[in-house]
């Protein structure tokens, strides 16, 4: 199966990490029945995640997820259909409003880079 885009590619609103978070995601699937599953993000940010998903759901779908760390939930919409593999398929979901604590960690704006340290006294 090929990937699958949403039809636009907006610029990034904030920085991406990769790492893994259990969490859970529940909604409708692709046939209209609710469903609630364990699952693991790839990459995370203040804006959204790229998770794994066994659900069947299209783009435009509305999921919440449950961090259960924090015990907060958060409503997103799906944006992006990947390719499935042994874990799931790749899933890509937008939170609906932003919420940069949801994942607890702190996001540098994206146009952050770090510089070499600049000397002090001069040679």
């Amino acid at each position: 199966m090929g990937e699958v885009q949403t039809h636009f590619s907006a610029p990034r609103r904030s920085s991406r990490v990769f790492i893994r978070i259990p969490i859970r995601a529940s909604g409708k699937n692709r046939h209209g029945r609710r469903f609630r599953e364990r699952c693991e993000t790839i990459v995370v940010s203040a804006h959204g995640a790229l998770l794994y998903l066994n659900e069947t759901v299209e783009l435009g779908t509305l999921l919440t997820l449950h961090n259960p760390a924090t015990e907060e939930e958060q409503e997103c919409r799906v944006v992006y259909l990947g390719d499935a593999g042994p874990k799931g398929q790749r899933v890509g979901v937008e939170f609906l409003s932003p919420s940069p604590h949801f994942w607890c960690m702190e996001f540098p704006p994206e146009d952050w880079t770090a510089h070499p340290p600049t000397p002090l006294h001069p040679n």
